[in-house]
């Protein structure tokens, strides 16, 4: 089932997609079911929303794609490593990715992400879907230079807009063999597979939930395969996952 949030130019609203209609929820489905006012909105008439917007964070994980770790010049992390996103760093499909002066080198990374959709804590891998809302495309933008001068990450991933998710959410997705890819400007810069990632998605989700009590709406996102690299002003950039769609955010 395929989720999202839209608007029609009122407040937000969820809705199920069906073909080339939204129909719409009483809600958030992750709070209030599934359950529809029988209304229908064409999506060709609806401006689609960021999917999720996290009540607490964003949490991701760092070189989970041994291509990556080495295009970066590091080892293979022993275990996820992780690290925070603010949430108010999330943007929609079609938003605009703002530049931020302070960098001379901001890049794409095309992500799997993680939709949570209850509380999780000290969760077994083997228990993951549990806890699993559905799954979306993410684009962990980073500011490249800045991660090499503060030394950690936080500020080079947190700026506001540095986190476009979307463009919905897909509730039934099979996250063991699926293509990703990033492109600017119509160029393929990224090419993988998520069955390319060191730790799979149950092991990540259990992971982060021993160090972080996961709330609903929380997102996780999953590492990015190599060919990440940077894109300016005025810059389309497209991550694309099979089965999920194409997430596309303009630059300024």
């Amino acid at each position: 089932m395929r989720i999202a949030r839209f608007s029609t130019g009122a407040d937000p609203q969820y809705g199920i997609i069906d073909g080339d209609d939204l129909v719409v929820l009483q809600g958030d489905p992750m709070f209030q079911g599934f359950i529809t006012t029988e209304e229908r909105v064409p999506l060709a008439s609806a401006k689609l929303l960021a999917p999720v917007i996290p009540r607490s964070k964003v949490v991701a994980v760092g070189k989970n794609y041994a291509d990556h770790a080495a295009e970066m010049g590091g080892v293979v992390p022993e275990r996820p490593l992780l690290f925070l996103k603010p949430n108010t760093s999330v943007v929609g499909p079609g938003d605009t990715i703002v530049l931020p002066p302070d960098s001379q080198r901001v890049e794409h990374e095309a992500e799997l992400a993680i939709v949570i959709g209850s509380l999780a804590k000290n969760v077994r891998a083997e228990d993951y879907a549990e806890v699993v809302f559905g799954y979306t495309i993410a684009n962990d933008v980073t500011a490249r230079d800045l991660q090499a001068l503060d030394g950690q990450w936080a500020r080079a991933k947190g700026f506001d807009t540095f986190c476009p998710l979307g463009p919905f959410i897909e509730t039934e997705f099979d996250v063991s063999d699926a293509l990703i890819e990033a492109r600017v400007d119509g160029v393929l810069k990224q090419h993988g597979n998520l069955s390319d990632m060191i730790f799979g998605v149950p092991e990540i989700v259990a992971y982060a939930s021993r160090a972080f009590t996961l709330l609903p709406g929380d997102v996780i996102l999953t590492g990015t395969p190599a060919g990440v690299g940077p894109f300016t002003s005025g810059q389309t950039v497209e991550v694309s996952i099979a089965g999920l769609g194409t997430l596309t955010n303009v630059a300024r």
